[in-house]
């Protein structure tokens, strides 16, 4: 298989994953492109509860996933809508915490084939300590890493500390109320830092094109405006755009934000995503069944459906 740069786009995050060997290639750095798509989704950390978060890591490993990631629950998660924010407050309720997260972590990412990439907010972080952070979750087996709202002024430590782990990083250094429709993924490997560029529909074509031949990674497309949430419906100004950013460069394009039904997946993949990213559907499946079987069964029926869909 290829050496894979992979951005791992679950529901409304970024995450970059550098040289992984997956099952098969989907996203390829050389911009030589599988004819699968990626498959990736993401649940919270501790709902229902940090044991079925394990066995869910295994449930959507086995069905097929390309990365999934995992959210550590987090009090005021701004970029989320209303099913991921109820999953971290129940999960917070239960006494989730990021020392219990990290040794289910270091138990189970061992058995998975496909890599984990964790979401946290940077308060967490910065309490912790950057340094300790990074190296702890080195040590459990995490090789992707979204921060989604720290500060400019401090990315680059962060950074130097995600190279100096092997820990591949995003961090959006923009508002959460001002996500932009579309995230270009610049991964500089002379430099070895990740670059965040932001476009939206109404860019110029020609500024759009300039966006996207800079980007030397991969293209986020978010598939609607606001919070992450699952839509009844994926916006046509999506294929737009996707035909448009296909014409001007090769680069992988992921989609997210709203993608809760094969239909959806179906979709855009029929559109020419090379990757769908599926998110709040994912936990409210898991976290609001009855009980933490019926989720886990439900979560494994609800992957493969999404899965089976896709080319």
């Amino acid at each position: 298989s290829h050496r894979i740069v992979l951005a791992g786009i679950l529901a409304h995050k970024v995450s970059l994953v550098k040289g992984i060997d997956l099952r098969g290639c989907r996203l390829a750095s050389c911009s030589i492109l599988c004819p699968k798509v990626a498959f990736i989704p993401y649940i919270t950390a501790g709902d229902p509860d940090l044991s079925t978060t394990a066995e869910a890591l295994k449930v959507l490993d086995s069905c097929g996933s390309d990365i999934i990631e995992l959210g550590v629950p987090y009090s005021d998660p701004l970029a989320d809508g209303p099913v991921i924010q109820a999953a971290a407050t129940r999960s917070l309720a239960r006494g989730t915490n990021l020392n219990a997260i990290l040794s289910m972590l270091k138990e189970v990412a061992p058995q998975l084939s496909c890599p984990i990439a964790l979401f946290a907010y940077y308060n967490p972080i910065l309490k912790r300590g950057v340094e300790k952070f990074m190296s702890t979750i080195r040590d459990v087996g995490v090789q992707g890493l979204v921060v989604p709202d720290v500060p400019l002024e401090e990315a680059e430590l962060l950074r130097r500390e995600a190279l100096k782990n092997n820990i591949e990083l995003v961090c959006s250094g923009i508002r959460i109320s001002y996500l932009p429709l579309l995230l270009l993924i610049n991964y500089d490997l002379s430099a070895r830092v990740v670059k965040v560029m932001l476009t939206t529909p109404t860019t110029p074509t020609d500024r759009m094109k300039a966006i996207v031949e800079a980007a030397e990674g991969f293209v986020y497309l978010v598939s609607s405006v606001g919070v992450t949430g699952a839509r009844a419906s994926v916006s046509d100004r999506v294929q737009t755009l996707l035909t448009e950013i296909k014409e001007v460069t090769t680069k992988p394009i992921a989609v997210g934000f709203g993608i809760s039904k094969p239909e959806h997946v179906e979709q855009v993949a029929r559109w020419g995503a090379d990757g769908v990213i599926v998110g709040s559907a994912m936990v409210k499946v898991l976290g609001e069944a009855k009980s933490a079987e019926e989720g886990l069964k439900a979560l494994e029926t609800f992957t493969k459906s999404l899965k089976s869909v896709l080319p």
